[in-house]
């Protein structure tokens, strides 16, 4: 066991959250989207679509796909390969003392592929999805190895601190990568001779405005796709301060060809040790019904704000900005009252704002409104994010040396409840037309997260 409440060990875990969340920001959230939407556009123009048209068509392996599903499908895809391939992973990783390994390799296949999406353009969105579903297959995939290393770094007196203190890195990080990013697209001139290609169309025969204007378009798609190259870039470098610090781990056993086989028995002992532990069966039910909400709010959130109340994208990218500035805060916030009231009863006072959220999203209809709301949004999203890891992780058993298995369990339940939300989101516009009743209906999966957690309050967890 290494020392526990280094302070070296414990900033430099924190650094993983600063190095992976660009991706988050960047790639799920920012720029990538609006660039994807734009690629796809082009691709289905030069197809023959009808410009006018709102739901582009693209063609993968010959099948006419709406643009928007299969990016979802892409991203749905992936998070259900790491659901499906996870607990075993993390069986082997305990056995076998890889979880530091497995880290490492998560880290670099998300940050490669987020550096190789810079190739991606209209005459290949099969490549460019391909590698959007692999960067969030590194991404899901490390995020369960780095958590399972929390109650090895820590004492459970500091879990809530240092995982507020772990998101607050990557709100931080990501949102210094987005700002870099967007100065250099908005304003290409920074890197690129813009005046010089202009003059060359110019001398071609192009009219000024024109020319100038198809010069500061091409060099800031330019840009963008730099932008991902940043993103895998800083993933990658500052991932190497969490992988130099990390404690070494010791296998179980003797690794051989065996490891598999060690690896499932692993993970079947824990799901053995979860079905008596009361405490931990109920969290992880509410846990599932809470992520759905909170996940499919913050994937959507930009949408809603572009669908329902017509913000055009600079707009957006500030209401971007302002939840993550703001869940900085929203983290420290939970953690504090965490310390005072506890984590369930901290986590249902959060849960009842949530509620709150989904009805006025129903009602909002202006851009105030949105703002305001995207605010309390930010506070409520750092601060339950960080908590729900913090006290998974008292939950679990202080004996165990499973921790990547315990954390695979709840790394799939967060991301079936991310399939499950998204899904239930788009299927209620189908029926409804209206995003708004989808919004509203986010509410239910919190009521029911809610009720679930009142029953937690007796088990494992300092209430105060």
């Amino acid at each position: 066991m290494s020392e526990l409440n280094n302070p070296k060990t414990i900033k430099a875990w924190c650094m993983y959250d600063w190095a992976n969340s660009a991706y988050n920001l960047c790639i799920t959230s920012a720029i990538f989207p609006i660039y994807y939407n734009a690629v796809s556009k082009s691709a289905a123009l030069a197809r023959g679509a009808d410009p006018a048209g709102e739901n582009f068509r693209i063609s993968l392996f010959g099948w006419e796909v709406s643009s928007s599903a299969a990016y979802s499908y892409s991203l749905s895809l992936a998070y259900l390969l790491v659901a499906f391939s996870s607990p075993i992973l993390s069986g082997m990783a305990d056995f076998g003392g890889l979880k530091k390994r497995m880290l490492a390799f998560f880290a670099i296949l998300g940050s490669m592929s987020c550096a190789m999406l810079f190739f991606f353009t209209s005459a290949n969105i099969v490549y460019g999805l391909a590698f959007f579903m692999l960067a969030a297959i590194g991404w899901a995939g490390s995020v369960i190895f780095y958590n399972s290393f929390l109650p090895e770094i820590a004492s459970e007196d500091r879990f809530d601190e240092i995982s507020a203190r772990g998101f607050s890195y990557g709100y931080a990080g990501s949102v210094s990568l987005l700002v870099i990013n967007l100065i250099i697209i908005m304003f290409p001139g920074l890197l690129w001779d813009v005046q010089g290609m202009s003059q060359g169309l110019i001398a071609a025969g192009t009219e000024a405005t024109a020319a100038m204007e198809q010069a500061t378009a091409h060099y800031k798609g330019l840009s963008t796709r730099l932008s991902f190259i940043t993103v895998g870039l800083w993933w990658f470098g500052f991932s190497q301060l969490t992988l130099r610090r990390l404690p070494k781990e010791k296998p179980m056993g003797k690794i051989n060809g065996d490891l598999f086989k060690k690896g499932y028995r692993e993970l079947t002992k824990v799901y053995h040790e979860i079905k008596l532990l009361a405490g931990i069966r109920r969290y992880l039910i509410a846990f599932f019904f809470i992520s759905a909400g909170l996940q499919t709010t913050m994937y959507l959130a930009t949408i809603f704000g572009a669908d329902e109340l017509q913000l055009s994208t600079d707009k957006l990218i500030i209401t971007i900005l302002l939840i993550q500035l703001i869940a900085i805060a929203g983290a420290y916030t939970f953690s504090k009252l965490s310390a005072r009231y506890g984590n369930i009863y901290t986590l249902m006072g959060g849960t009842v704002i949530w509620i709150g959220i989904c009805v006025a999203a129903y009602t909002v209809t202006t851009e105030n409104q949105f703002f305001v709301l995207a605010g309390v949004v930010g506070t409520v999203m750092g601060g339950m994010q960080a908590l729900m890891r913090s006290t998974y992780a008292k939950l679990i058993p202080d004996a165990t040396l499973n921790h990547a298995s315990y954390f695979s369990f709840y790394d799939v339940t967060e991301k079936l409840a991310i399939v499950f939300g998204t899904f239930a989101f788009g299927y209620i516009i189908v029926l409804t037309g209206s995003m708004r009743n989808s919004a509203l209906a986010l509410g239910v999966f919190f009521i029911v997260g809610l009720l679930v957690l009142r029953g937690i309050r007796n088990f494992k967890i300092h209430v105060g």
